[in-house]
């Protein structure tokens, strides 16, 4: 029996407490099925936390739910939850009144013997010892929900940082992209006049500014982030709220009060004498008045904390959204810087190329035209004399030479004519990207 797991289960929700024998290595699953059948919530909506506001892990067993060494085997609590409900209609009835404090509460005067009075009031103070840790038990589910609240805000901290980040970082590039490319477009106006000039390229480039114009949409996250600071506010509210700390002070003084009223009737002698119960139902009728005004206290506050889990479990995806938006955008922006420098760069090798050819074909006609001046003039003969008529034939050295310059130009056509065309290539391969 010693060595056997109970696990005690608190339904926030009715205030019930229900426990449950843990069978060797018993799924989490398993145990919630036998929850759904105690207290109607269904499996998808049981939230299970333990103290510390941790929910409890689905892929470890049920045992998770039993902590040894804390304060005892029989003690631990687990609080249930059910996430189809934010708002929980509470406080609850009182426990119920046993049949003997249910009589002298009915008729505190009546006059009973001391030994079945010292039975009765006994009974009386077990009651207000229980009212008051019903309640202590409801704040530690609240504190739960409170802790269980902070972890989802620390998570949805640190999912805003990096949505801020992000932003930041494609607001940064989105401002370089425009200041880069309105340069580019200033210099390619500047040069197409004696330059390279593309008009699919020119509306490419127009067609990635006015896109960049539309990836700036995703770096708007101001919506989200007002709405976090405005949860915010409301979680740090909640947080300073005096409902946030435990308000059991005048119950557990009247269950001082019940106690030492038990010990001076305890010190009476068991003689004949009689005696009324108007001081003890006092206090009973102050412990359960006292308990409904902190309940309800406690279940206005713990409904405030679930609105607040909510709209943190609401913004999550919102926010997820928002991060893809940002990142396809950044992608998006460093693919058209990417393709524009290709295209700069292409341009700079078709603009080389044309120079490179230009001065091959100005070297060649300057060659040209000098060899058949120096092959066809006349030479100079000495004083005024005339030359003679022969003189102007060409030798047969002077064919040969000519022979050979003509078969040179022809190469240097050949060549000009092929870069030509590799030139014309290159202009209609960049056309089409």
């Amino acid at each position: 029996v010693l060595f056997l797991q109970i696990v005690h289960i608190l339904n926030m929700t009715s205030a019930k407490i229900v426990s449950f024998l843990l069978h060797p290595e018993e799924s989490l699953h398993s145990l919630q099925n036998r929850i759904e059948f105690e207290t109607g919530i269904s499996t998808g909506n049981q939230e299970l936390l333990l103290e510390t506001g941790i929910c409890l892990d689905p892929r470890k067993p049920a045992s998770q739910c039993v902590i040894d060494g804390v304060r005892g085997w029989d003690s631990y609590m687990v609080y249930l939850f059910d996430k189809s409900k934010t708002v929980y209609d509470g406080p609850f009835a009182s426990r119920s009144l046993s049949d003997c404090v249910n009589y002298i509460v009915q008729d505190s005067k009546i006059q009973l013997p001391i030994p079945q009075l010292r039975k009765v009031w006994a009974e009386a103070v077990h009651y207000v010892i229980g009212l008051k840790e019903d309640y202590s038990r409801l704040f530690q589910g609240q504190r739960a929900a409170m802790l269980s609240l902070l972890r989802y805000n620390a998570n949805l901290i640190k999912m805003k940082n990096n949505m801020v980040s992000a932003s930041q970082q494609l607001k940064a590039k989105l401002e370089f992209f425009h200041q880069s490319i309105r340069l580019d477009l200033e210099r390619y106006s500047d040069q197409m006049a004696y330059g390279i000039s593309s008009e699919k390229m020119l509306k490419a480039w127009k067609e990635m500014e006015e896109k960049a114009s539309q990836c700036a949409q995703a770096e708007d996250i101001g919506y989200l982030d007002e709405q976090i600071m405005a949860l915010h506010t409301e979680i740090v509210e909640l947080q300073k709220s005096p409902y946030a700390r435990r308000q059991g002070e005048v119950m557990e003084s009247l269950e001082q009060r019940a106690i030492d009223l038990y010990k001076q009737l305890k010190t009476r002698p068991p003689d004949h004498a009689y005696s009324d119960s108007t001081d003890m139902v006092k206090i009973i009728v102050q412990t359960v008045q006292s308990q409904d005004r902190v309940l309800k206290e406690l279940f206005g506050h713990l409904s405030k904390l679930l609105g607040c889990k909510q709209k943190i479990i609401d913004l999550l995806p919102e926010i997820e959204v928002a991060l893809n938006n940002i990142k396809e955008a950044d992608n998006s922006v460093m693919q058209m810087q990417g393709k524009r420098q290709r295209e700069i760069w292409h341009l700079l090798k078709i603009a080389c190329t044309q120079s490179s050819s230009r001065s091959l074909v100005s070297s060649s006609l300057e060659g040209t035209a000098s060899s058949p001046a120096a092959t066809w003039l006349p030479q100079s003969c000495s004083g005024n004399a005339a030359p003679h008529p022969l003189t102007s034939l060409a030798a047969p050295e002077d064919g040969e030479n000519f022979a050979d310059m003509i078969r040179e130009n022809v190469n240097y056509l050949e060549l000009f004519s092929s870069i030509l065309q590799e030139v014309r290539q290159e202009q209609n391969s960049m056309m089409v990207s």
